[in-house]
């Protein structure tokens, strides 16, 4: 990583001002697709590869007046499946005469070196969680296999993108989308709340947030005239006593598709309860099997050796110091298809 801090040359007397004007870069929320918002910290530091088991069954019994002889029993079947993790390394170099230069720029050089190993490090991350190190392999949430992809169907005016669509009829199609998510995890009934989590690039929240009023139409929609679109559906999930919190990656920008299935540079929106919520009932229990333990609630996943990355310090021979940064990683892995949405809206 080169250190390039040139000359200087300045008018005599002069004030310099101390404080940097920095490059800013996305804060992603993309992690927070995960339960936790953040990766498991499971992986030893040597691990290639993480498995996980699944249990499945398939229950009879028979009923009649008399006892039966000939009875029917539950059939227990395993299967397990796997990712593999990936090694990610970084290196900075530096010496005392890269350190005196950057001091007449007033840069602490070993700490911005730190932190840009440690953001470079962090994006590889955020595109191995949505995009995965091997797609082939469905690694990456957006490459998970048995996830609904849903386009956005015309509205009743024929509209087909975000800044035409109706609003209202944006808002119900959202909530629609969580009707059906919730429908296939079975997240209904009594003592069930979900996080239902929505990221998107900002260009998508901020017009349903900020831009899209909901109009006044023949009959009263809640909230038109007033409330934008993402008000609205916020404001309807939380009655129904979920939470919906909405994030923001604008690598998701120009990722999606069309009904045809070709790449049109719509925008992506994942649409997923992070971890799932084990229904249940008082006495008798149709879901009485999901109460064995060790039971994993998660739907999106992904682990790493260490909370944060390694510093491998080492004296160099001319004189300076180089520092390894590394982190051992999983791709995004989802493992339950039924709990993510990845819904294409052209903007």
């Amino acid at each position: 990583m080169p250190n390039i801090f040139p000359q200087l040359v300045k008018v005599s007397p002069s004030f310099t001002e101390p404080e940097l004007i920095l490059t800013y870069a996305q804060a992603t929320g993309a992690f927070e697709a995960l339960p936790g918002g953040k990766p498991l910290v499971k992986l030893g530091e040597g691990d290639l590869a993480v498995y996980i088991h699944s249990l499945d069954l398939r229950s009879e019994s028979v009923a009649g007046q008399a006892a039966g002889n000939l009875l029917p029993s539950a059939s227990l079947v395993t299967e397990y499946f796997s990712t593999l993790t990936y090694l990610i390394r970084v290196r900075a170099t530096w010496d005392h005469h890269d350190m005196q230069a950057a001091s007449n720029y007033s840069v602490a050089l070993p700490a911005a070196q730190d932190l840009a190993c440690r953001q470079g490090i962090f994006q590889q991350m955020r595109n191995a969680l949505l995009y995965g190190f091997n797609p082939a392999n469905n690694e990456g949430l957006l490459n998970a296999q048995g996830a609904t992809k849903v386009n956005l169907p015309p509205d009743s005016a024929s509209n087909t993108t975000l800044t035409t669509y109706d609003n209202g009829e944006m808002a119900l199609f959202w909530l629609n989308q969580i009707v059906l998510l919730k429908t296939g995890m079975l997240q209904s009934g009594r003592n069930i709340s979900n996080r239902i989590v929505i990221i998107t690039p900002q260009r998508v929240f901020l017009q349903m947030a900020y831009a899209n009023i909901v109009d006044l139409v023949s009959y009263q929609r809640p909230g038109a005239g007033t409330s934008t679109t993402g008000e609205i559906i916020k404001k309807v999930v939380e009655e129904g006593g979920d939470s919906l919190e909405w994030y923001f990656d604008d690598t998701l920008i120009g990722q999606g598709t069309t009904g045809a299935g070709e790449l049109q540079g719509a925008d992506l929106c994942i649409l997923t309860i992070p971890e799932i919520e084990q229904p249940t009932a008082p006495g008798i229990n149709t879901n009485e099997f999901a109460t064995l333990q060790p039971n994993k609630r998660a739907v999106n996943l992904m682990y790493a050796d260490m909370a944060a990355p390694m510093k491998i310090p080492t004296p160099i021979p001319d004189g300076g110091i180089t520092e390894v940064q590394e982190l051992r990683i999983t791709s995004g892995w989802n493992i339950r298809p039924e709990g993510l949405y990845i819904v294409s809206i052209p903007h």
